[in-house]
């Protein structure tokens, strides 16, 4: 055999091994890794409320299952046709001024420990006087339920012995300190002793808790009305308890913003982790 014909069919040898490599490209040319997607995310509203021409509803948005804020969205309709100081309605406070209540049912399904929003309205602020006596918006994210909620009376025998129960140190944030006097339907306030309306600053915004019967009940942003109005999108970290007595999505962060596809404004418990 001459070595002309002997490389000749070494070639020849070689050749299936490019053909099958030739058969194989298209599917080289797949991606061997599916492509990433952005997490899965979704907003769920509760039923909205009507308020004077408008409208305000509880959300909660969820990421891969896990939610990670619950807020409150106020339509533009609402901002501009909210009742004035002793216009009906509204419930007279000790200090002669009055607030507007409106109880927010949560989203079904809804995998936060809060029950439901108490939103508050105060046309002309309320107590303490120089303090929190602007017009402003109280958001009350109640762990207790409305039942509980409507037992907070100065009719009832037991009204002082509960106010002055206070929860276990490691249920309270450090550095919260309580407010004076209790307010039917809420119990007591605790405010962050750093905050700047505290030492006299003129108050825009503020993140209070409420207890009442030696629970945690509520957590609390308040924002006056011309924050809301302005903010476009305001976030501050929030001190939280050693421990929660309940399992839950907890904050760690609360939110004022206005959402850029609805045109509503909201303030929200942001930055939910699990706590046990």
């Amino acid at each position: 055999m001459s070595v002309r014909t002997l490389v000749t069919r070494m070639k020849e040898r070689s050749r299936p091994a490019l053909v099958c490599l030739g058969a194989m490209a298209p599917l080289a040319a797949l991606p061997l890794v599916a492509p990433l997607t952005a997490p899965a995310a979704r907003t769920t509203y509760g039923p909205a409320v009507a308020v004077g021409g408008g409208a305000a509803r509880v959300y909660v948005t969820e990421q891969n299952g896990a939610p990670t804020e619950v807020g409150v969205a106020l339509s533009r309709a609402l901002l501009a046709s909210l009742p004035a100081d002793g216009a009906p309605g509204g419930i007279t406070m000790p200090d002669g001024h009055s607030t507007h209540v409106w109880l927010l049912p949560m989203p079904a399904g809804n995998p936060t420990p809060y029950r439901f929003v108490a939103f508050d309205w105060n046309p002309a602020g309320h107590m303490p006087h120089g303090t929190y006596d602007r017009p402003h918006f109280d958001f009350h994210f109640f762990t207790a339920t409305e039942a509980e909620r409507a037992a907070i009376v100065p009719t009832d025998s037991a009204f002082g012995a509960k106010s002055a129960r206070h929860p276990a140190p490691e249920l309270v944030p450090a550095g919260y300190v309580r407010l004076p006097g209790e307010v039917p339907l809420m119990g007591a306030h605790w405010a962050d002793s750093t905050s700047p309306e505290l030492a006299g600053a003129p108050f825009t915004e503020t993140f209070l808790y409420g207890t009442w019967d030696g629970r945690l009940i509520f957590a609390e942003p308040m924002v006056t009305k011309a924050f809301l109005e302005t903010a476009t999108d305001f976030r501050r970290p929030i001190a939280v308890p050693a421990r929660y007595a309940q399992p839950g999505w907890y904050p760690t962060e609360y939110r004022v913003y206005r959402d850029a596809s609805s045109g509503e404004y909201r303030v929200a418990l942001a930055g939910l982790v699990a706590r046990r």
